[in-house]
């Protein structure tokens, strides 16, 4: 099996990446339609594709049949998400070894969020606390892993504040990490002055923002309120006078996106990861948007 490239190599490039996220299906039907969607989606070329963990540690096998498909099948550098969630140390040591025999080298190296049902992390066994253990674990089990690590520019739901949050991303990547990519957000200046407080805190590694085409008022409002995210009131104003057709409020999401990666890459940004739902018409618009 031919290892992927690194995805610091790419960063080492100076250009910028674009890159794509894809959640596992809960089943074959649905890996089958993702398989359509990343088929379409191979005329946008990207950098590397992401195949998420599932919420509280769920889909584990799925996200090994999807990384391997898109990695196989389609010939995508893939970068898989590991979580700590549910995990013992000795289980995480085995899936490290099983991705890096399976010739990935690119991981996305997350916490996770609780098990269904349960509103504060606990490790599981013997298995780990922080995304800065994981790090660690996977560089020591093995070196030539490329560790991504993720970022929030307003701040972690469970971090008491900015100062702390920073801290633990500081300590990722001490602990490795070759670069981030941030949780989504939808004014450009609150990850500008985020990538300055990284930067006045030592970190020097990339920091790629994560950018989310809104599709649903209802839908980016439960994402918001998870995550911690600000719906600005100018974007908010707009998806909610056109609520009822979902057409529109694509159009108005896609533009807004839009909007924010020409401003991102005009000011420097080392490229940006799409969170498109599995869905490809959004993140074809958007290329289509930035070669015009």
């Amino acid at each position: 099996m031919t290892p992927d490239r690194p995805i610091s190599e790419l960063f080492a490039q100076k250009r910028p990446l674009r890159s794509l996220e894809f959640f596992p299906p809960k089943d074959d039907a649905g890996v089958e339609s993702l398989r359509a969607t990343a088929t379409a989606l191979r005329r946008m070329n990207p950098d590397f594709v992401s195949v998420t963990y599932g919420a509280g540690g769920t889909t584990r096998d799925r996200t090994a049949q999807v990384s391997a498909l898109l990695k196989t099948d389609l010939g995508f550098t893939v970068m898989p998400h590991l979580t700590c969630v549910g995990h013992t140390r000795a289980e995480l040591a085995d899936v490290a070894d099983r991705i890096h025999a399976g010739g990935f080298r690119n991981i996305m190296t997350l916490r996770g969020d609780p098990p269904k049902g349960e509103t504060t992390f606990t490790p599981f066994k013997d298995g780990l606390r922080y995304a800065s253990d994981l790090v660690a674990l996977l560089k020591s089990r093995h070196a030539d892993f490329c560790l991504g690590v993720g970022g929030y520019p307003e701040k972690h739901p469970e971090s008491p504040n900015a100062a702390v949050d920073l801290d633990h991303l500081k300590r990722k990547v001490d602990a490795g990490a070759a670069f981030i990519t941030t949780q989504l957000f939808f004014d450009n200046a609150i990850f500008y002055r985020f990538v300055e407080k990284c930067r006045a805190a030592g970190i020097t590694v990339p920091i790629v923002p994560g950018i989310m085409p809104v599709l649903s008022l209802k839908q980016i409002k439960r994402f918001t309120d998870m995550c911690g995210t600000h719906l600005p009131p100018a974007l908010e104003t707009r998806l909610e006078v056109a609520a009822e057709n979902p057409d529109v409020v694509e159009i108005i999401g896609v533009d807004w996106a839009l909007d924010q990666i020409r401003g991102l890459l005009a000011n420097g940004a080392p490229g940006y990861h799409l969170y498109i739902l599995n869905r490809a018409k959004a993140a074809l618009a958007l290329t289509a948007g930035l070669a015009a």
